[in-house]
């Protein structure tokens, strides 16, 4: 499937609006900071990998607005910046991102706008390459973690639709597909509809066999012996392999090890946050209610109290590994994370 989530040509950033889809498959263009916040908040672009992607360029495009009105400068653009963290406070690719557009902004603040704006563009676009290659890595050393027969349950959106390139859980189905048999089945995802809205037509449009159901009928599921492995996603993976994912994925690992299946993340290294020790440090982002009760049609909002925590944490204890752009990390996890951070540069 040739799909871009996010398209960045003439200046000009353009992504699809997932809010419309399955019904109908439409990009919208996003000229300035406030659609780039918007966009991000409201779920119109959403996926960890993504949203960082669309914060980059949202940067870049603030920054280039600024100069013509020339209004640019360190405190403008650090403001910029926070206002695209605060946006969403648990997937920790959106603050890697714009940390790194910070940088980038503070190393070169004295040299002339056009410089500053090129380079600005430079790093945007090196972070949406590199997250291209990422997804295309996790998608081969996952690929050889499954059988030559295969079905798999995965939870919420981790494919094209939430990446820069084909996905961090889907990219490891589309990889495996090109040698082995492998049947998708997809969880709806409540209360916003992930799976059901985003990943079944994702999946359907690159022709991978797939199967949606309820997030309550994984158990039996996995009781009647018809799932051979569990591959999500991540929004934040904390210094000791604990993983916050969309809400239900806790479960979903308990459901595994309970059934003797094999429980995989999978995400690209700006997912990590090395900064916090464990799982109880991730910021956990809590929704409005209306998300929940608007799929039931309840318009007395006022008379009812909502629980609704957009993710929620696996322990470590429950994932049998962790599928990165470079390689798949085993427990002990503290070792493992750590070994590899210490050895990247």
């Amino acid at each position: 499937m040739n799909l871009e989530t996010i398209v960045f040509e003439n200046n000009t950033l353009s992504i699809i609006d997932q809010k419309q889809l399955p019904g109908s498959l439409e990009y919208v263009i996003l000229p300035d900071l406030e659609t780039v916040v918007s966009s991000i908040k409201n779920l119109i672009v959403r996926g960890a990998p993504a949203i960082g992607i669309v914060a980059a360029y949202g940067l870049y495009i603030h920054a280039r607005n600024l100069a013509n009105d020339r209004s640019l400068n360190k405190s403008s653009f650090l403001q910029a910046g926070y206002a695209l963290k605060s946006a969403r406070p648990t997937a920790v690719n959106l603050s890697w991102a714009v940390e790194k557009m910070a940088q980038v902004y503070l190393d070169n603040q004295s040299n002339p706008t056009n410089e500053i704006l090129t380079l600005l563009q430079k790093e945007a676009l090196l972070i949406h390459q590199l997250d291209r290659k990422a997804c295309d890595l996790i998608g081969k050393y996952g690929a050889d973690l499954l059988p030559n027969t295969a079905s798999v349950l995965t939870h919420c959106n981790a494919g094209i639709l939430a990446t820069g390139g084909r996905g961090t859980a889907l990219s490891v189905i589309y990889s495996a597909s090109k040698s082995k048999s492998v049947h998708v089945y997809v969880d709806e995802t409540r209360p916003v509809g992930q799976g059901a809205r985003l990943t079944y037509w994702e999946l359907k449009q690159n022709n991978i066999p797939a199967t949606l159901l309820t997030d309550n009928m994984s158990a039996m599921l996995m009781q009647q012996k018809k799932v051979d492995a569990v591959v999500v996603g991540a929004d934040r993976i904390a210094k000791n392999g604990d993983t916050a994912n969309k809400i239900g994925t806790y479960g979903l690992a308990v459901l595994a090890k309970h059934h003797g299946l094999p429980f995989y993340v999978a995400a690209p290294l700006s997912t990590f946050d090395v900064s916090l020790p464990d799982g109880t440090a991730i910021p956990i982002e809590y929704r409005e209610k209306q998300e929940v009760l608007s799929f039931w049609g309840i318009d007395d909002s006022e008379s009812y109290e909502v629980y609704n925590p957009a993710f929620d944490i696996t322990p470590n204890s429950l994932i049998s590994g962790i599928i990165t752009d470079k390689g798949v990390l085993k427990a002990p996890y503290t070792e493992t994370i750590n070994h590899l951070f210490n050895n990247l540069f």
